[in-house]
């Protein structure tokens, strides 16, 4: 999840490419088990004649450092982990994602979401179910609360995760370190972990910002047989031995195709290749089909869309058939990186099992070509060739040392050939070919980026009042005119809410970013206070309002009532759905974020409801520990004479914003909560009027928080 991991991969890959020669950074590092000295990834020499003798000091490498490490593959040969070595294509779920949680149906859509993968990527083989950040920090769950308050909760994930082992998809569970200022748990996270993961059956962790977790290995064990580890940031190569799978994020190749450090290291181990905020995934897709290794497919990215470009979900969809079929070859001993090609920018890896050799080729320009294999040498009088890509057979010319073969390769695409009798290529071979020749018939390599804005629900009008007689404790707001009004959001990767709806990660991350926006705002009145405990109680008493889902519905109440010192707090444990309905009953609306913050600010757009700078005793900033008495702060009061628009509890505006995958809404004002510890939060305490908070939406037992009221608005004439 770190956005600095970025700089530190390109500085550390652009040193070793950059500063010294592949050649010479093996020589020197021959027989260390160095960190540093090659990096991610292994770069390869410019010059083709350099390639024989750099393939002999990877070599070289490679049995020195597995020496020197006293490398112990047993984890590897176990054959509870066997089902690592073709789990290709990793997706990175945002369970609030419409494409895997349907709000409407309060249901998780397995098979519409795995139906998606298979069309658009060529299947997902696991799946990392993304839950608490961006959303964390709003109120004192912590990240196991967020699982929990999933809809069906830990049962309602296992049946999750039993349908997507029905159809071979394994089930990565999340786990945050940096998650230290939330409600604590009474035992330590490794043993909470094991119980999620014995509760919902799932077959691994993600180590979100770590680099590893050796420390859990053992525990595992105990817990569920082939319970697998997979770090986010580059894992060490004293760690390969507990660890089959991690990601391989923002790795910088060279220009002719490097090896991985890891995968060269131990051919077994599984990296996902992932660069998540780029528009073009061909580099991704070239190391994972250059190194046998898998790709992570991230579209959602903590609330923003980045859409894959027709182009690389083609080139997905026509490599991981392969890698599937083939993955005994891919997690082999006899890999031969950079083989004799034609012409200048194709590249192609050999890999052999004795009865197969197969070539994957990439094509590094950005015009077709026809990839040509030079100085094949010629197997059995029976042995037949095949383009994998295009399913069908490929005739070889007779070539100064041995065959050559020829096949076409798309803009930026990947070939693949295959070599190998019929026997070796197995019964079904023919089918497996018909379905290639198939999605390549339907291959579209156009590389635009496909981009949403997100569109927003228009505002219900509530039943007009007069000017001169609003309802009673509301305060009227009289104006009418187009204005210029400022909002600043924080660059948490969750994107914005108005145009234009992008996020750019290098240089903006968790700093404070300003949009003016153009609104037009209508005569209207707003609530002095927010909407109290005992107002809501008169609401349920008179309407006889029942959610649809009660999961954590007004959870600090006991039969029914409100606490007793607390009936003039504003009411917590509501949704947007709940607040929408005492709206109604009330014959008032929720008020855009910017009604909201016109009230909050006034004609002189203050930064704060009572001036320009934050001012002890005019707000509940946290020092009670709770909510407080909607009147309690007198001097915090606004322009137009509102309490509580900064600190006690961030409020619900009215418009639910959509991309057709992401649902979410604006809240405003801040509360009394602050988690500390960790800059990865959801923005606490207090706020200032402009602020903005972007609140992405589930379900209502998610969306329902300790820290969040609402205040209502009419509209006036």
């Amino acid at each position: 999840m770190l956005h600095v991991n970025r700089r530190q991969f390109v500085r550390s890959s652009a040193a070793v490419i950059a500063g010294v020669g592949a050649v010479g950074i093996l020589d020197a590092t021959l027989g260390a088990a160095s960190e540093l000295a090659i990096g991610n990834i292994i770069p390869a020499p410019d010059d083709s004649a350099d390639w024989p003798r750099w393939r002999q000091q990877l070599d070289q490498w490679r049995a020195a450092t597995r020496d020197s490490l006293h490398y112990d593959d047993t984890y590897y040969r176990r054959d509870e982990f066997a089902w690592t070595t073709s789990n290709f294509v990793c997706c990175f779920a945002m369970m609030c994602d419409l494409t895997f949680y349907a709000a409407d149906a309060n249901s998780y859509q397995v098979e519409t979401f795995l139906d998606h993968g298979q069309r658009e990527f060529g299947g997902f083989d696991s799946i990392v179910l993304w839950h608490a950040y961006p959303r964390i920090g709003f109120d004192q769950r912590n990240q196991f609360d967020f699982y929990r308050d999933m809809p069906g909760g830990l049962p309602g994930l296992r049946t999750l995760c039993r349908r997507m082992h029905d159809h071979n998809v394994s089930v990565f569970i999340d786990y945050n370190p940096w998650d230290t200022g939330t409600r604590r748990e009474a035992k330590s996270d490794l043993e909470t972990l094991v119980d999620f993961i014995e509760a919902i059956e799932a077959d691994g962790i993600f180590l979100d910002t770590m680099q590893q977790a050796r420390a859990f290995r053992k525990r595992l064990d105990l817990t569920r047989p082939g319970v697998v580890l997979e770090s986010e940031l580059a894992l060490p190569l004293a760690a390969i031995a507990e660890h089959h799978m991690s990601w391989a994020q923002w790795f910088q190749d060279s220009a002719a195709p490097g090896v991985l450090r890891n995968k060269w290291f131990e051919r077994r181990h599984m990296q996902h290749q992932i660069h998540r905020w780029d528009e073009d995934h061909t580099a991704e897709l070239h190391t994972a089909w250059m190194n046998g290794s898998g790709m992570l497919v991230w579209e959602n990215v903590f609330g923003s869309l980045k859409l894959w470009s027709a182009r690389d979900r083609t080139i997905l969809r026509g490599m991981s058939p392969i890698q599937r079929r083939f993955h005994h070859l891919f997690a082999g001993e006899d890999w031969t990186p950079l083989v004799p090609t034609e012409p200048h920018g194709v590249y192609a890896n050999l890999w052999t099992n004795g009865a197969l050799r197969l070539w994957t080729l990439v094509n590094r320009t950005d015009h077709t070509v026809s990839g040509t294999l030079r100085r094949v040498r010629r197997g059995q009088p029976e042995e037949r060739y095949f383009d994998l890509i295009a399913g069908q057979e490929v005739s070889a010319a007779a070539s100064p040392g041995g065959l050559q073969l020829t096949i076409p390769i798309h803009p930026r695409g990947v070939g693949a050939i295959v070599a190998g009798t019929d026997a070796a290529l197995g019964p079904d071979f023919k089918t497996f070919l018909a379905d290639q020749r198939q999605h390549n018939q339907q291959a579209d390599f156009d590389p635009r980026t496909p981009t949403r804005v997100p569109s927003r629900k228009p505002i219900v009008r509530s039943k007009p009042y007069r000017i001169s007689q609003p309802p009673a404790e509301m305060a009227v707001v009289n104006i009418d005119r187009t204005m210029a009004m400022r909002s600043t959001i924080r660059s948490r990767e969750c994107g914005f809410f108005v145009a234009p709806y992008t996020y750019d990660a290098i240089g903006k991350h968790l700093q404070m970013v300003e949009q003016v926006r153009t609104v037009r705002l209508r005569p209207f009145a707003i609530d002095l206070t927010p909407v109290t405990n005992a107002q809501f109680a008169r609401f349920l008493d008179s309407s006889g309002y029942q959610p649809r889902y009660r999961a954590n519905f007004l959870r600090l109440w006991r039969d029914g009532k409100p606490p007793r010192s607390g009936t003039d707090h504003p009411v917590v444990y509501v949704d947007l759905g709940d607040a929408r309905a005492y709206a109604r009953w009330a014959g008032k609306r929720l008020p855009t974020d910017a009604e909201w913050q016109y009230a909050a600010a006034g004609p002189d757009q203050l930064a704060y409801p009572w001036g320009a700078r934050m001012q002890p005793d005019c707000c509940n900033a946290g020092e009670h520990g709770t909510t407080t008495s909607v009147r309690a702060y007198p001097r915090g009061r606004s322009p137009f004479g509102c309490y509580d628009m900064c600190g006690n509890t961030w409020e619900w505006t009215a418009r639910q914003y959509s991309d057709g995958r992401t649902r979410f809404c604006i809240l405003k004002g801040g509360s009394w909560y602050r988690a500390s510890g960790s800059h990865w939060y959801a923005d606490g305490g207090p706020q200032p009027t402009h602020h903005a908070a972007k609140f992405l939406l589930m379900w209502p037992g998610l969306d329902r928080c300790a820290t969040i009221g609402f205040r209502c608005v009419v509209d006036l004439s």
